[in-house]
């Protein structure tokens, strides 16, 4: 699959990196990374590939594709089971380390009001115990929604190290899915930060969740200053909806 995938990132468009040196400093386990979200599938599969490049030296590039010949095998990432059902392929890309849950806001495209299932936050657990773990706090692609507040709840549950990912570029270069290349010559970007400190006994669910939206700027206040080549794609991609900011 790594070697499939290489050259979306590295050929067809390029992938912009800074913060390999943060992931080489990182834990082996209960490590998690919290990103905002623009494919359902480019993004993390183009996160597997900066991790193992970044830990095999690479120092801000996934040149040389022999860094998949011992890849770290315990990432995993959080989705939604619906998605992870929804074709051979997606059920292929589950096995490489997908934590399937059931989304209580959401389902088959409808708003719902579902009570969180503990079992799919003690998976999550299971997980950061054993490795490390990528999630979308926001549920969606689409930018500046709220985040959900069980990521802030699985912070004071377990105490991981958790590390901010900011990444753009994927809505101009794939489709939603992540499966296909859109438009090539793109410049896609991950910028890896630095762990947050956070007092994971005393802060509440509403300050994490604040430091968690700037530390992936996509707090409201970052649509001040959003550059005009993203509100274009944005509203490309979204033709029949009001963006109103």
């Amino acid at each position: 699959m790594g070697l499939i995938t290489h050259s979306r990132y590295k050929q067809f468009n390029k992938l912009q990196i800074e913060g390999s040196d943060i992931i080489r400093n990182l834990p082996d386990k209960n490590v998690l990374f919290v990103s905002n979200h623009q494919t359902y599938f480019a993004d993390v599969v183009a996160m597997f590939h900066v991790f193992n490049a970044s830990l095999s030296g690479r120092d801000d590039s996934i040149r040389n594709v022999t860094y998949l010949w011992r890849p770290k095998l315990n990432i995993y990432y959080v989705a939604a089971k619906e998605t992870m059902k929804k074709s051979l392929l997606t059920k292929l890309l589950a096995y490489a380390g997908s934590i399937s849950i059931e989304r209580t806001w959401r389902a088959d495209g409808q708003d719902v009001n579902r009570h969180v299932k503990f079992s799919d936050i003690s998976n999550i657990g299971i997980a950061l115990d054993d490795g490390w773990v990528i999630t979308f706090p926001q549920g969606t692609t689409t930018p500046w929604k709220p985040l959900r507040k069980g990521t802030a709840h699985i912070i004071k549950k377990y105490k991981p190290v958790v590390v901010p990912v900011v990444i753009d570029g994927f809505r101009r270069s794939f489709d939603k899915k992540g499966l296909y290349v859109k438009k090539k010559g793109i410049l896609q970007s991950m910028q890896i930060k630095e762990p947050l400190e956070i007092d994971y006994d005393n802060e509440s669910i509403e300050a994490i969740l604040e430091k968690l939206e700037y530390a992936i700027e996509q707090h409201p206040s970052f649509l001040k200053v959003i550059p005009q080549e993203e509100l274009a794609a944005y509203e490309e991609d979204h033709a029949k909806r009001k963006w109103r900011y």
